[in-house]
């Protein structure tokens, strides 16, 4: 739902972090991996702090308040046709999705192994496909509602956030040289995930739970949608990653293309 600006509403003020960068951005093996699957050079994560309490119920508020916030326009960056640009004209609204973001295990993904998309080996299932020549069972599952695999996960599961993650490695960039086995995939997913999502244990029972908040944006100026691109496209994406305590939000971003060829 778009939202735009209401009198006296509760607005947020930013300061990039700017010496603050995932180590997964500074990992040469996840880097080497991201440049294989055409996604090194188009996905960024730029954290900023924030100076008042953040609840959930006041999403749209905070996103609308970071794209209107000065030092946010002046330091974030989106791509356009191959570019690191700033954002050009005042953000007039924003769309807002909370995505679901619970999970802190690998548990998830477990059943791959079990239901023919996954070898006990780790190797993907090789599988027939009329467009795509090289294809395999866990793109099919990801991708494609008729796959026969496809409700091996469920509907709220596909909505997790690190499922979501998943996927988009998985599919990768315009250029993407797909793996044979799962393992890149999930050891990647977990590495992203775990810089990029905060967790706390219970002093009493010893659970560790999320504490961040995942937030889908889309911001839009007077000529519609500019972030996190004007064309709509399954694998351009930005997420708002929210951690109430610390108050940093991270902007995950990536920008579907042809990646950097070398680290």
């Amino acid at each position: 739902m778009a939202r735009e600006n209401w009198p006296f509403e509760q607005t947020f003020s930013f300061n990039h972090l700017s010496s603050k960068t995932p180590s997964f951005l500074q990992d040469r093996d996840i880097l080497k991996l991201l440049m294989k699957w055409s996604m090194l050079g188009r996905l960024s994560a730029q954290s900023y702090s924030f100076d008042q309490c953040f609840h959930p119920y006041n999403s749209e508020t905070f996103v609308l308040s970071f794209f209107r916030d000065p030092n946010v326009v002046s330091t974030l960056r989106r791509m356009e046709a191959g570019a690191w640009l700033p954002l050009d004209k005042p953000v007039v609204s924003v769309d807002v999705e909370p995505v679901q973001c619970t999970h802190v295990s690998m548990e998830l993904f477990d059943p791959f192994y079990s239901c023919g998309v996954v070898r006990p080996s780790g190797h993907l299932v090789k599988c027939f496909h009329d467009v795509h020549p090289d294809y395999d069972e866990l793109r099919q599952m990801l991708r494609e509602e008729d796959s026969e695999h496809y409700h091996v996960v469920g509907k709220e599961e596909r909505g997790e956030f690190l499922f979501l993650l998943f996927k988009h490695l998985c599919v990768g960039g315009e250029l993407c040289q797909y793996e044979d086995t799962i393992d890149p995939y999930l050891s990647t997913t977990k590495r992203i995930y775990k810089d990029l999502i905060s967790v706390q244990k219970d002093p009493e029972t010893k659970k560790i739970s999320v504490v961040s908040t995942v937030l889908k944006v889309r911001a839009y100026d007077e000529s519609g949608r500019c972030y996190p691109q004007r064309r709509e496209e399954e694998q351009t994406f930005a997420f708002a990653i929210v951690d109430p305590f610390k108050r940093h939000v991270t902007l995950f971003y990536h920008c579907y293309g042809v990646g950097n060829m070398c680290t």
